[in-house]
């Protein structure tokens, strides 16, 4: 949805952004939860909205306006077209229908207005705008992102709109509008991309306290992405993989998976099969199929390994629907879970790539 002109009242936007102290985020912004929904679910927001059972319902005033506007424009078919209310009505149906190829509401481009306007929105206003047209596939929305960013580190916030938006565009189809994701993340952390951010928050690794442990890796898992230190970055999160607590775990696969490095693949394997929390395993499962900065093809990279899981009697009866849920996602073949099945799926794809 576009978001309407509002004033702007970021005071932040007055003042430069400081490259040298990175302070990360505030207590308050600590508390951002999962950076991508659960495998194969909604998602925590959605259940806490649906979790009651009962219908949304829309306000009764809205609602009225739009059935007049509806009742209006089928009346008015009749008149334009001189077609039988019937055929007005099957038209009606057949343009509102969900069914068939995508149909553009307009050219995915930014405005002319909102060129002009750019400018003159403060920091935040101009990365939500341009976070949500890139989800979008607007036009040059992510060139745009990639020309104001580091202009906007240390002048926007990790508000509620800001974390719905990094959410969407951490599970955006596109690669590019995920970078893009991380990178205003990373400007909403105040992290500029140096090593001696990584030396920071390597220590905060091996923090006492939980929550602080869990900023750490994400952050390194978000620096780790842009190319700084991410040999580095990539065996301290291996490493916290035998962590005892199992939220470390879960964050170091989640920061991992962020990394979207070969190297991170044995690692997102072992812990699918060897991990002792089910919450893990299916964490790791998801990071392998969609979630994550890895490519398509570093996907099918682990099809043989899942293939082997797929009837490993040591996984217990969850995990391997879990991995042929992955297989389902990484091939997009919806094939049974039956191990066989896939594997002379595979060697027939396989012969037919090598011919």
């Amino acid at each position: 949805m576009p978001f309407l002109d509002q004033p702007d009242q970021d005071s932040s936007a007055q003042a430069g952004p400081n490259p040298v102290l990175n302070q990360g985020p505030s207590t308050i912004e600590r508390t951002r939860s999962q950076p991508t929904p659960d495998y194969g679910s909604l998602g925590p927001a959605a259940h806490n909205a649906l979790q009651s059972g009962k219908p949304v319902k829309p306000e009764s005033a809205a609602w009225g306006s739009l059935a007049a506007v509806a009742i209006g424009v089928l009346l008015a078919l009749p008149l334009v077209a001189g077609r039988p209310v019937r055929a007005a009505w099957d038209q009606f149906t057949n343009f509102l229908s969900l069914h068939g190829k995508p149909e553009a509401a307009s050219p995915a481009v930014l405005s002319g207005h909102e060129k002009e306007t750019l400018d003159h929105r403060s920091a935040q206003k101009q990365a939500e705008l341009l976070l949500e047209r890139a989800i979008n596939h607007y036009d040059r929305a992510n060139d745009e992102i990639a020309t104001r960013v580091d202009h906007w580190r240390g002048r926007l916030k990790l508000t509620p709109q800001m974390n719905t938006l990094i959410t969407a565009g951490l599970n955006s189809n596109d690669l590019r509008v995920r970078a893009a994701t991380i990178e205003i993340d990373l400007a909403a952390m105040n992290l500029a991309k140096i090593p001696s951010n990584v030396d920071l928050f390597v220590r905060e690794s091996e923090s006492t306290t939980q929550s602080e442990r869990i900023w750490a890796f994400w952050a390194l898992g978000l620096l780790g992405n842009r190319g700084v230190d991410t040999q580095r970055i990539t065996q301290i999160l291996v490493s916290h993989l035998k962590d005892s607590h199992q939220e470390s775990r879960h964050w170091a696969i989640e920061s991992l998976a962020l990394l979207g490095t070969d190297e991170s693949i044995p690692p997102l394997l072992q812990t699918l099969h060897d991990d002792p929390s089910p919450m893990v395993r299916e964490r790791a499962a998801c990071s392998l199929a969609q979630s994550g900065m890895l490519s398509e093809q570093q996907r099918r990279s682990a099809v043989p390994q899942l293939l082997n899981y797929a009837d490993d009697p040591a996984l217990d009866a969850q995990t391997r629907i879990w991995v042929f849920q992955a297989l389902r996602d990484i091939t997009a073949q919806n094939l049974p879970n039956d191990g066989a099945a896939w594997r002379n799926w595979y060697s027939t794809a396989s012969n037919s790539s090598s011919n």
